[in-house]
């Protein structure tokens, strides 16, 4: 439920959600992330036609920098397991919702709020250990005729033939990277994901680098109507 100062008690979202057992990221400032200067563009153009009708729910948000200043136009709510990205997103974007959550698939009854008419979740499914759950969170979340926003560093044949050629897995993969990536995502793989979580209408770009050797891929979905 709401706690007095309008956000939910972040010890309910996190206990019901599993959010309590995520580690903390590392959120150390409200600045943006290295991702920013190639994906920004991406997102922005994705929710060019907001209004203030608009609903937005920000899956993994972090500190709140890719959707947060978007919540002064319409309605945003953000979610995270971290206690310290969600105290930024908070304190840098105060027109919207934060709060502790992992995406799981009763996203909307723990929200206690209506389906949105967009999900974004921008560089996280690398980092989920069940990412069927994350989608489903996704599908659920939306209205009939909703649109799934999601990116993930991107990986294909060449990329992977030149990550090989030039011995650069252990620093693409980082092992010692605490609550890195565990998820490495295809084109084709995580749209079969999106299409088995229901999702129609998918498309794909990719951003950063030159074409094929994508630093990020996007990939946009359709809940039917």
């Amino acid at each position: 439920m709401p706690a007095a100062d309008g956000h939910a008690d972040d010890g309910d979202l996190a206990q019901n959600s599993g959010a309590h057992n995520v580690p903390e990221y590392g959120w150390a400032r409200s600045a943006p992330p290295h991702t920013a200067n190639y994906l920004s563009s991406a997102i922005n153009e994705s929710l060019s036609d907001v209004n203030p009708e608009t609903r937005i729910l920000d899956i993994g948000c972090g500190n709140g920098f890719f959707i947060g200043p978007v919540s002064t136009k319409c309605n945003v709510t953000g979610i995270d397991p971290s206690v310290e990205g969600i105290d930024y997103a908070r304190s840098a974007y105060p027109d919207g919702r934060w709060e502790r959550l992992a995406a799981v698939p009763e996203i909307l009854d723990l929200l206690e709020t209506d389906p949105f008419d967009y999900v974004v979740s921008v560089e996280v499914i690398e980092h989920v250990y069940l990412p069927r759950l994350w989608a489903q969170a996704c599908y659920n979340a939306l209205r009939p005729g909703g649109k799934l926003i999601c990116t993930t560093p991107y990986h294909g044949y060449l990329k992977n033939l030149t990550l090989s050629l030039t011995n650069a897995w252990d620093a693409h993969i980082d092992p010692l990277w605490d609550g890195g990536h565990i998820k490495f995502w295809s084109r084709k793989t995580l749209s079969r994901l999106l299409t088995e979580a229901g999702f129609t209408d998918i498309g794909f770009s990719g951003r950063g680098r030159l074409p094929w050797l994508w630093k990020s891929m996007v990939l946009t979905a359709r809940k039917p109507s």
